[in-house]
């Protein structure tokens, strides 16, 4: 157990294993209670939606890392397209489970994010999985236009499927970034993104005095030194906590 396990104050960090990264932040032993502030009336709403982004994006990015989601797809329509977001959510569940029951039945790690064509032709998926399926069964599944699905590739010689995977999260961020930047690409009451359940990759916490302890333990327990590692203290003009976050392997 940590020495910290039972103190209030320390550096806590996130360990999601099988996503091999994490991150994390001091805490004072004397918190700051925030003030209360109604649901859509930020002070800064920028600053809150950019924060929404960028926690939605993390979560999308360890769901990909962690289930090895490596070959991104794209579903459109024919014709005129679709312009209802409650219909295009429908017709990809029904897509996953025919792609599911196609596949044998067991249960399929998945992501989807929408999108809105500049065109006006209405919205198309962005899809990613972790394993090779026919296009046949694809083509089947979606049934509703065309179809485009490739394996990530152009990464650096020695790179696996963990770095496939965050290549594809990289990608299906962007779509989900502009809904937080752009009004008119969100839809209230609507996922953002979906992602297949009992996949959520788990967590582990640690605790330590210093980061530097924090990253050691989480090291050890991955079993190698981190590939990237990021630190607050590079941001002039950090506003939060003293923080951290890092990524292992390729």
């Amino acid at each position: 157990m940590s020495p910290l396990a039972r103190l209030d104050a320390g550096w806590f960090f996130s360990l999601y294993p099988d996503a091999a990264e994490g991150g994390g932040s001091f805490r004072a032993s004397v918190r700051r209670v925030p003030d209360y502030v109604s649901r859509g009336y930020a002070l800064d709403p920028e600053r809150a939606a950019a924060e929404a982004g960028r926690r939605a994006r993390g979560r999308l990015r360890r769901f990909c890392a962690a289930n090895r989601l490596n070959r991104l797809g794209t579903l459109t329509y024919r014709g005129e397209g679709c312009h209802d977001p409650q219909v295009i959510r429908a017709h990809l569940g029904e897509f996953f489970r025919s792609l599911r029951s196609a596949t044998g039945g067991k249960p399929l790690a998945y992501v989807w994010v929408p999108e809105w064509h500049k065109s006006g032709h209405g919205l198309h998926a962005h899809f990613a999985v972790g394993k090779y399926i026919k296009r046949q069964f694809i083509n089947e599944a979606w049934g509703h236009g065309f179809v485009h699905i490739k394996l990530l590739g152009d990464l650096p010689v020695g790179s696996g499927t963990l770095s496939e995977a965050r290549q594809a999260a990289g990608y299906l961020s962007k779509y989900v970034a502009k809904t937080f930047t752009d009004p008119s690409a969100r839809v209230l009451g609507l996922h953002r993104y979906d992602v297949a359940q009992g996949f959520t990759p788990r967590s582990v916490a640690l605790t330590g005095r210093s980061s530097e302890e924090v990253l050691d333990l989480a090291s050890s327990a991955l079993g190698r030194e981190p590939s990237f590692q990021w630190a607050s203290s590079s941001v002039e003009d950090w506003q939060g906590p003293p923080s951290i976050w890092a990524q292992w392997g390729t």
